[in-house]
């Protein structure tokens, strides 16, 4: 058996919590988006509510759309951005957390990339203005990206120790 299989034998705690800190915030931002999809239009609402009616909807919708719309605070067109952006980031999150739970390295790696490619936006974020939830999420991405290239690295250390290994047996 190689170094490799038996290295993905067993499974890994630090993979298992953060492919289930991914779910719960893919999961939420899909509720979210839900969300903001119910402030679009009522036929759309609809159909997503015909799949989807265990999920709690907000059907004073127009209420809630038109507060916002009159305070400034969103524009119609902004509300279809903040959705699709939201959907897509519920689809990316999911799919790191299905990936890593089931052990996948392509997981890890687009885990690693994503989650550090948003430090530093959060490190920006925090010379506008320290908040404790930015500090918090600045400390779980940097340590879920540290983490995770420690996994990448060992993963590769093993790789090149497995290769120096066979080359050595073929050449005897």
């Amino acid at each position: 058996m190689t170094v490799h299989a038996q290295a993905r034998r067993h499974h890994d705690l630090g993979f298992l919590i953060i492919a289930v800190l991914k779910l719960v915030k893919g999961a939420l931002l899909l509720l979210v988006g839900l969300g903001t999809l119910s402030l679009l239009d009522k036929n759309v609402m609809a159909r997503v509510s015909h799949w989807a009616h265990a999920l709690p909807i907000d059907w004073n919708r127009h209420i809630i759309q038109n507060l916002l719309l009159r305070l400034g605070v969103v524009a119609k067109r902004d509300i279809g951005l903040i959705s699709a952006t939201t959907f897509f980031l519920a689809a990316l999150l999911l799919t790191e957390g299905i990936g890593l739970l089931l052990e996948k390295v392509w997981a890890e790696y687009l885990t690693f990339v994503f989650t550090a490619s948003f430090i530093p936006i959060e490190v920006y974020k925090l010379t506008q203005h320290v908040t404790p939830a930015r500090l918090a999420a600045l400390a779980i991405n940097v340590v879920i990206a540290a983490y995770l290239a420690l996994r990448l690295h060992q993963r590769a250390m093993a790789r090149r120790r497995e290769r120096g290994f066979v080359g050595e047996k073929s050449d005897g």
